[in-house]
């Protein structure tokens, strides 16, 4: 399942995918802390979509088309990741740089492509974290 990493540039070109914001796992504390940040006026209108224990076997394309909120108060055990989907390059930056501030534990990062969509979360979790390990060692 392995694919190439790419750098992400600057411009308002709109990356792939509907637009919107996966986040898979963290409490409940965390995910009110990530909402929070996504409804700043920097975020305007972008669905944030939480995942849920049961969601593991979904396909990413299904999850991302859920409505804003859904699953917010889900217990969800999966690995931390945040997946975005048809947001601008800027905004993608925009993103990391906010969550930085909010001081909580570093999660697995991705945007949605047109091989990953076709995936289901736990398989996405999974390739993120195998890249991960590979890119500490």
């Amino acid at each position: 399942m392995s694919h190439s990493l790419k750098v992400v540039g600057e411009s308002q070109k709109r990356m792939y995918g509907p637009r919107g914001i996966l986040v898979c796992g963290f409490s409940s504390d965390e995910r009110k802390a990530i909402l929070k940040m996504f409804n700043n006026k920097k975020f305007k209108n972008l669905p944030v979509i939480f995942t849920a224990n049961e969601d593991k076997m979904e396909l990413m394309k299904d999850m991302i088309k859920r409505a804003h909120q859904t699953g917010l108060d889900s217990k969800c055990r999966m690995e931390r990741a945040i997946i975005m989907s048809g947001l601008t390059e800027k905004e993608f930056h925009r993103t990391m740089s906010a969550y930085k501030k909010l001081k909580l534990p570093k999660p697995l990062w991705a945007t949605l492509t047109p091989t990953s969509e076709n995936w289901t979360v736990d398989a996405l979790i999974s390739e993120l974290s195998s890249e991960r390990l590979h890119l500490e060692k």
